[in-house]
């Protein structure tokens, strides 16, 4: 990798293409498939080429044309089964926060605490404390 900080340019493209054809949990693709609606072919593949890339190299112009076409028409169908995938997390990610909840019952005259959230005005900055209280409860 690097030794300094310096030259974080040169390395700044191939972090980029790693982040690119990773598959995100969230939509279980790749961001380069959900663009270009076919997967990325990897510097690796071109030097040592696998079997796609032997398979298109031996295809005529038309028969390569007529394929990219048809990869096209399928980028849409691609995106749907992505939104799927991503509403199915998203169901999961809310039933495990729902596991973990905790109902609270509050009753007159029982003492609780305020938590005060950073985009509020009572914020003081992040040594201060995230609490206010106790406040007594008078009515449920």
């Amino acid at each position: 990798m690097i030794d300094n900080h310096r030259g974080w340019h040169e390395m700044l493209p191939y972090a980029l293409l790693g982040y690119r054809t990773t598959v995100r949990t969230s939509v279980g693709a790749t961001s380069y498939l959900l663009v270009y609606g076919t997967e990325a072919v990897i510097p690796t593949e071109v030097e040592i080429p696998s079997l796609r890339i032997i398979k298109e190299t031996e295809l005529s112009d038309a028969e390569w044309v007529h394929k990219q076409i048809d990869q096209l028409t399928l980028i849409d169908e691609k995106r749907m089964v992505v939104v799927c995938h991503g509403q199915l997390y998203q169901q999961r990610m809310i039933h495990a926060f729902h596991k973990k909840l905790r109902a609270r019952i509050f009753e007159i005259a029982q003492l609780v605490l305020k938590r005060i959230f950073p985009h509020q005005d009572e914020y003081k900055g992040k040594f201060a404390p995230n609490w206010q209280g106790p406040y007594m409860v008078r009515k449920v």
